[in-house]
């Protein structure tokens, strides 16, 4: 029973935690281009091509 006098007063610590984070997060717009993350894992677009391409077994 002694340590729900422990576990309350962390769980709302954890909780007000929490909210500031999100609060933070609102401010700081980390919300306001949800999609353009979300697609651009699908799109190659920031690999630079090698100067010097890769070698092929060919000419063996």
């Amino acid at each position: 029973m002694n340590v729900i006098y422990v576990l309350i007063p962390i769980a709302i610590i954890i909780v007000a935690l929490a909210i500031v984070i999100f609060f933070w997060a609102v401010k700081a717009n980390q919300f306001e281009d949800l999609e353009r993350q979300g697609s651009s894992i699908l799109f190659d677009d920031d690999i630079t091509p090698s100067k010097n391409p890769p070698s092929s077994d060919k000419d063996a």
